[in-house]
């Protein structure tokens, strides 16, 4: 094992180093290190956190001083096989990672490269090979793990040794599997444990087990999209489909019938709510399982995404003292995500708020929250007939399905309550359509509709792997059709890195189509004429139809123009049926 080029390490005292430097005083330097035996932390790190220096220039001193290279792990591409040489628990605990292999040496990336226990440790776990520093900054390392410590071929095996374990015994009730006291060394409790991890780290909402004729498919829905994983063990599918049915409290001797349940797990110190569906297919059973983070903070107005505008408008509408707020859109495009941001603005202790959910996601203090249950006769319009009794001040509906739930809905919101709802329609507009449809008196929406939002989610730039998008004959055609004249300078699209996983993607944002009535379209209402409407909402002056909100983003640099010609191809070119 060589002398690592940071000898001069143990004489490095960072402390004593920005003093010298003048980046922080001595006083400074005490209170800080006050601060460190209190929180048990790295100095560089609790005076970074206390806002004495600026992260950049301590580490450009720091490589400076050692003379080692500062890497900027955003825009380095990784050898995910050669990162995994460093087994994961070393390098989270000491911030390090593999960067490269040249010369027989590795490059390894830490950051904090004055430990020389930890270079040692890693120097041991590398097998003795010759290492050479680099330094790194520490929020990016930690975001890199989640991205290269995936549990994909961990998973494989998993699947592998259960397989084993299932076929070893042909009288093996499945069901138990994973119960008594070796349960945390079942090989089923340990994939499903990695299935979840692998989840979490890749940011996925949904969780999908589906037997096939001859493979086992697992798939992750992040950003939107299906990832998936064949798992040729296919005998396996029935242990897992048992042991997710103990942990959701389902019946496990039920197989022909679909079943709904919930469980609580914590992950890498987030705690995730799991919604579990059960259906039964043509090769077994197919599992569904939404991830809800309950360890977050909630989300408030200013994360969603609304231009300001938009958001400025909106806060004015929530705090009307009664009328309806209704957010439209497909499954999938964060209606419910928009109604709790809403509902954590408004909860305060002078307002009584009941919400009607079906299921209650998210956990809200100082709300009263009821889980409707059809099978009992708890639906949408008894509960809501039985929340008006409750002197509520504001009354969220998880969703308008039927006449009764929208016809009481409105008559609370003309009786003083502020009333909150979703439904299922493509844009603002088709939303008084749909309503009228239901059998809604038209009087009683002109009475007490106050704002329509319809809105999607748009898959966000990978930042890492972002570059200019010249837009081929068919792209500039479409651009010409909805925006004529437009310059393309901004347009951009990501080539695919391993941050976002080769998509060209990271993350999603909100597109809103924010409709407040005019005078000529509750008058259109009143006489429940759908055209009428339509028309005096093209003609509203602050009206934005969907596609063009898309389109913004994609101009900006933000999204792409086949995100926005997605959202686009829902609608008419106005955006505007």
């Amino acid at each position: 094992m060589s002398t690592p080029p940071s000898a001069t390490a143990r004489k490095i005292r960072i402390g004593d180093l920005l003093v010298e430097n003048g980046l922080i005083t001595p006083e400074q330097l005490q209170h800080a290190l006050a601060e460190q035996r209190k929180l048990g932390s790295k100095l560089g790190r609790t005076l970074i956190d206390l806002g004495m220096v600026k992260e950049n220039d301590m580490l450009a001193l720091l490589s400076r001083q050692l003379s080692i290279p500062l890497i900027d792990l955003r825009s380095f591409r990784f050898d995910p096989a050669l990162v995994r040489k460093l087994p994961e628990t070393l390098a989270r605990r000491f911030r390090s990672i593999v960067l490269k292999e040249e010369n027989g040496a590795y490059l390894v990336g830490m950051a904090d490269p004055t430990d020389l226990f930890a270079y040692d440790e890693i120097a041991r776990a590398l097998g003795g090979r010759e290492i050479r520093l680099a330094l790194v900054r520490e929020d990016e390392v930690l975001r890199t793990f989640d991205t290269v410590y995936r549990r994909t071929e961990e998973i494989s095996s998993l699947a592998q040794e259960l397989s084993e374990e299932v076929a070893g015994d042909t009288a093996l009730d499945v069901g138990q599997l994973g119960l008594g006291e070796d349960a945390a060394d079942a090989p089923v409790v340990k994939m499903l444990q990695s299935l979840f991890v692998d989840a979490v780290q890749a940011g996925a909402s949904d969780i999908h087990i589906e037997p096939d004729q001859d493979c086992l498919r697992l798939r992750q829905r992040v950003d939107g999209v299906l990832n998936e994983q064949i798992i040729r063990e296919k005998q396996i599918a029935a242990a897992l489909v048992l042991r997710l049915k103990l942990m959701a409290g389902l019946n496990i001797s039920e197989k022909r019938l679909p079943q709904d349940g919930r469980f609580h797990i914590s992950v890498r110190g987030k705690s995730i709510d799991v919604r579990v569906s059960t259906m039964p297919v043509q090769f077994g059973e197919s599992v569904v399982m939404r991830l809800l983070d309950q360890s977050g903070a909630m989300l408030d107005l200013e994360h969603l995404g609304m231009p300001a505008p938009m958001l400025a408008r909106f806060r004015n509408v929530l705090h009307s003292p009664s009328g309806i707020i209704l957010v439209t859109g497909p499954t999938g495009s964060g209606k419910t995500t928009s109604l709790y941001a809403a509902l954590n603005s408004l909860n305060a202790p002078e307002k009584k708020i009941i919400t009607v959910e079906d299921p209650v996601e998210y956990r809200l203090p100082r709300v009263s929250q009821v889980q409707v249950n059809a099978k009992i006769g708890l639906d949408f319009a008894a509960v809501l007939r039985s929340a008006l009794r409750q002197d509520p001040d504001v009354i969220l509906v998880g969703e308008m399905r039927d006449q009764e739930t929208a016809e009481i809905g409105l008559r609370a919101a003309m009786t003083g309550h502020l009333v909150l709802s979703t439904l299922h329609t493509n844009d603002a507009v088709g939303t008084a359509d749909r309503l009228l449809d239901m059998g809604a008196p038209g009087y009683l929406l002109a009475a007490s509709l106050r704002v329509i939002i319809a809105q999607r989610l748009v898959r966000r730039v990978c930042e890492i792997c972002a570059e200019r998008h010249l837009p081929d004959a068919n792209d500039q055609a479409w651009l010409a059709e909805m925006r004529p004249g437009v310059a393309l300078d901004g347009l951009r699209r990501g080539r695919g890195c391993q941050h976002c996983n080769g998509t060209g993607y990271r993350g999603r944002i909100g597109v809103y189509e924010y409709l407040e009535p005019t005078l000529d379209m509750l008058n259109a209402l009143r006489r429940g004429q759908h055209d009428g409407f339509v028309h005096a909402a093209s003609r509203a002056p602050l009206y934005r139809p969907l596609a063009q909100a898309a389109l913004d983003y994609a101009l900006d640099g933000l999204s792409t123009l086949e995100e926005a010609k997605r959202i686009g191809g829902e609608l008419s070119p106005g955006g505007v049926h």
